[in-house]
């Protein structure tokens, strides 16, 4: 077998190779090395800033739409390598190919949409109260910013975090996770294919506790965005508060759908299983907890056992396949311990719920799709977040039952509720504790066009995508001219 190609990290314009390596290996498929990236260390991590640093006038000094050109170039380029982008993103994070196409065309139309904000980036004029005055304000870039990635979203959500950035006007140092780095490796090479001045894009690859907190302690660095857990969100946020940077945190979930008793049951069924298992449940909006209307509870608890067992898991790049491996090995034991847990504190194990390491699957992390039932709310698997295809359904007595079920938790990122009808439609809208909401449809699956975040521990500042993730990349520069 060949030796896999090695990844340089990228700085100042330049691809940077090092004797430090880790290895990318393929979560489905453990003799399938997908690449070896170089390591980051500080001293590469201070280079990074010090070029960002550098480079941050004159692409500041650009106008929106020369900035915007640049990224239409950075998505025809994508769009351009599709295919082999996809297969990647499958072969490294493990989530199917007709998803990965998805997310890799997501990152497409994303990088256009930012490009076409190079045009609209709003600013503020209001009349004065004193004669031959005219007053404005500017939205003006912050500088070099740091973004940390995760690596359930390895295009989408560097994508979404690069391109308002730099169409605002500042200079960025990407770390991608470390599971799966290729997929924001192959967004710098867009950049640099594209054109983009150097020390403008710079990316660094490497563990969080150094190169993510050399990120945050590099002096040029004004600002840091940061996907991923809470523990780590929340250790980030004392670190960049205490150099009072500016800081954009999206972390857990531990989504409720609600399924009330006149629910169109068919498409329940359907919303719960997309978003509950989809993508192996590796999406912090996914449904963890479907909270159910007394009177159809055994009905539709049948109806999803029934659906989850005919699930075919298996390596994302095999036709047919529904339900890809767990990210690495410690998300495979993450999910058997939480269902051993389950079992322990008094959920019912309906299907699935076990590791697969049999035939096939002997050489991933493939873990069954699972539903628990008597899920309390006071269980751990009803508080906490799994990160994996593990469904614990919950009976309520009734709509206003539902709703304290589903606001009784720290998280507060997505939720979704099941009915025709409109006034509860309604009060679930006003009530619910969550920052993406949805109707008839999955709790996972949003679009770039609108904000995206949370409330209570499941994000902090301002929020991301649309047109308001422009709020947290720039600062305000006020004008008061006399004339």
């Amino acid at each position: 077998m060949s030796e896999p190609r090695t990844y340089p990290n990228y700085i100042d314009g330049e691809w940077v190779f090092s004797d430090r390596l880790f290895e990318n290996v393929n979560p489905a498929d453990s003799d399938d090395r997908v690449g070896l990236f170089c390591k980051a260390n500080q001293a590469d991590v201070n280079v990074a800033a010090e070029a960002a640093q550098e480079a941050f006038p004159a692409w500041a000094s650009l106008t929106g739409p020369a900035r915007g050109a640049y990224l239409y170039k950075v998505a025809d380029f994508l769009e351009r390598n599709l295919d082999t982008l996809a297969r990647e993103m499958t072969r490294e994070e493990g989530k199917t190919l007709p998803e990965a196409k998805g997310e890799t065309m997501r990152s497409i139309n994303i990088f256009r949409y930012f490009a076409g904000e190079g045009s609209r980036i709003p600013g503020i004029q209001v009349p004065s109260e004193r004669d031959r005055v005219f007053m404005y304000a500017v939205r003006r870039p912050l500088g070099v910013v740091a973004q940390i990635n995760p690596w359930n979203f390895p295009s989408a959500i560097p994508a979404w975090k690069l391109a308002p950035a730099l169409v605002a006007g500042n200079t960025v140092l990407v770390k991608p996770a470390t599971a799966a780095p290729l997929c924001a490796w192959r967004l710098a090479e867009a950049c640099h294919e594209a054109g983009i001045p150097k020390g403008v894009v710079n990316l660094i690859c490497g563990s969080g506790g150094e190169v993510g907190d050399a990120m945050v302690n590099a002096e040029p660095v004004k600002a840091v965005s940061f996907t991923g857990s809470v523990p780590v969100g929340q250790a980030l946020h004392s670190q960049a508060s205490a150099r009072r940077l500016r800081i954009q945190l999206e972390m857990g979930g531990k989504n409720p759908t609600i399924v009330l008793a006149d629910a169109d049951m068919d498409k329940a069924v359907a919303n719960t299983i997309n978003a509950a298992m989809f993508s192996t449940g590796q999406k912090c909006t996914a449904t963890s907890r479907v909270i159910v209307e007394n009177s159809i509870h055994d009905e539709f608890l049948a109806r999803v056992v029934e659906a989850t067992g005919k699930l075919k898991v298996g390596n994302g790049l095999h036709g047919g396949v529904q339900i890809g491996p767990a990210i690495d090995h410690d998300q495979l034991q993450t999910n058997d311990s939480y269902c051993r847990l389950a079992e322990e504190e008094g959920a019912k194990l309906e299907c699935g719920g076990h590791v697969l390491s049999e035939g096939e699957y002997a050489k991933g992390h493939f873990f069954q799709p699972t539903v628990f039932s008597e899920v309390t709310e006071d269980m751990r698997i009803a508080q906490e977040e799994v990160f994996g295809p593990v469904l614990g359904v919950m009976r309520a007595a009734n709509f206003e039952d539902c709703m304290r079920i589903a606001n009784k938790t720290d998280f507060g990122l997505s939720a979704s509720i099941q009915t025709r009808d409109v006034s509860r439609i309604f009060e679930y809208v006003n009530r619910i504790e969550a920052g993406l909401i949805t109707v008839n449809l999955p709790s996972a699956g949003v679009e770039y066009q609108l904000p995206f975040g949370g409330s209570k521990e499941s994000s902090f500042g301002p929020k991301e995508q649309g047109p308001v993730a422009l709020e947290f990349y720039t600062d305000y520069k006020t004008v008061y001219l006399g004339y």
